[in-house]
């Protein structure tokens, strides 16, 4: 069996730079770092959504994701997915929907392998922020927040 061509695409961001990750047909992967331009029709539609993000002129993905996930993961994946742009969950929200412990979505969100896309940034703690392994930290989820309208929170 022929193994998947991977491919990295690269595009600037107010985050800083971000290499997308495509193994075949799907992407699988999202990290801060810069990358290639894409090559292909898939890499050339990430990087276009994501610059439309970017710029305020796109609220939900059409990208095929194959993020490598359990059941309980992709149970997970499909709730952050669920939160639409400009609204915010906290952990606990998340975990009595999916009948875990707040911490076990905090640690989901933190190996979360395609954020942005995966909008692990829209989940907060209880009583602030909470964190975000994406590069920048902290700033990144902040910014992310404000470009989506959810600055309000933050205050």
């Amino acid at each position: 069996m022929d193994r998947p061509q991977r491919e990295l695409a690269g595009l600037d961001s107010p985050v800083g730079p971000l290499t997308v990750i495509i193994d075949g047909e799907a992407i699988s992967g999202l990290r801060w770092g810069a990358a290639p331009s894409p090559l292909s029709d898939l890499g050339h539609s990430a990087v276009a959504q994501l610059t439309e993000y970017f710029g305020g002129n796109r609220r939900a993905f059409d990208l095929p994701l194959a993020p490598r996930a359990s059941a309980f993961q992709a149970r997970f994946y499909d709730a952050l997915c669920a939160i639409p742009f400009g609204e915010t969950r906290t952990y606990g929200d998340i975990a009595a929907d999916l009948g875990v412990s707040a911490q076990a979505i905090g640690q989901a969100c933190g190996a979360n392998p395609i954020p942005i896309l995966i909008p692990c940034h829209r989940v907060l703690a209880a009583n602030g922020l909470g964190g975000f392994s994406g590069g920048g930290g902290i700033e990144a989820k902040v910014a992310l927040l404000r470009l989506e309208g959810a600055a309000g929170l933050l205050i």
